[in-house]
């Protein structure tokens, strides 16, 4: 059932506005750290292999329309290697974005009517907002735990005319083609990062940055899965550390070169 997401669609935009103006435009000095030195990410769902309940419905169309960009700061979706196996979390789920990445197994369960045989395997790459407007059909809004799935990827567990289904969850590792992406935007005093195409627990909660001449230099999460700092490092060859949830750190050495420019996307050659 394609829900009403007119939000959904203009978060990217408005925060990367945000982002990119809203910048101190002088040189910080941000603590450097390694890895384990990074705080937890807050209520960052954890890595298992439990099964849970929720529900599921769908938006966009059967090519996976309106399910491409969105609240985890992803772009073309086809493009990234996430295709049309997606799903936007609700709030519960989504996490304030750290759960962006994570892969998940789901099953239509206990309506034996719309229900089909088999599971879904999906990487959570946007969000379902909540909706304090509505009275019914408030499937997304706080503390319900709700997958919208791209219309290809329902249709898969449950009958078009379903609508909306009961499903069980559990989180899985993630099995993705090569290695971790990094991509590059925003400007010299205000560096962002997206790394995708993450293996093993998928979604990152700590995220650091060496330059040539630096230490390891902590990020912040911006929004989604964009990190970000305001340590100045163009001229410089890149090194990225990343920590997902499970607690695994892997660090990509060198990978952009020290002409690497903005609105590029660098392979990190390894995965988790």
């Amino acid at each position: 059932m394609k829900l009403n997401f007119e939000k959904m669609m203009y978060v990217k935009v408005l925060m990367m506005v945000i982002a990119i103006w809203f910048v101190p435009m002088t040189y910080s000095n941000e603590a450097q750290a390694p890895a384990g030195d990074v705080a937890e990410a807050p209520g960052t769902d954890r890595f298992n292999n439990d099964w849970y309940d929720a529900r599921a419905t769908f938006y966009g169309d059967i090519h996976g329309g309106d399910t491409q960009m969105g609240a985890c700061g992803y772009g073309d979706l086809f493009k990234q290697g996430y295709g049309l196996a997606t799903a936007a979390l609700s709030p519960a789920l989504f996490n304030d974005g750290y759960t962006c990445g994570a892969c998940y197994e789901i099953m239509c369960t206990r309506d034996p009517q719309w229900c089909l045989p088999g599971s879904i395997k999906i990487t959570a790459t946007n969000l379902c907002p909540a909706n304090y407007t509505k009275t019914t059909d408030i499937w997304c809004n706080p503390p319900q735990k709700h997958f919208d799935l791209s219309m290809p990827m329902f249709l898969k567990i449950a009958k078009y005319k379903a609508g909306v289904v009961p499903v069980r969850y559990r989180r899985i590792p993630c099995t993705k083609n090569g290695g971790v992406k990094f991509e590059t935007s925003g400007n010299p005093y205000f560096l962002m990062i997206l790394p995708y195409n993450v293996g093993g627990a998928g979604d990152i909660n700590a995220m650091q940055i060496k330059g040539s001449t630096t230490g390891w230099i902590n990020m912040r999460k911006n929004w989604g899965q964009h990190w970000t700092t305001n340590i100045v490092l163009t001229g410089q060859g890149l090194s990225f550390m990343v920590r997902t949830s499970d607690g695994v750190v892997k660090q990509f050495m060198n990978v952009a070169p020290n002409n690497w420019g903005f609105q590029q996307t660098f392979d990190g050659r390894i995965n988790f």
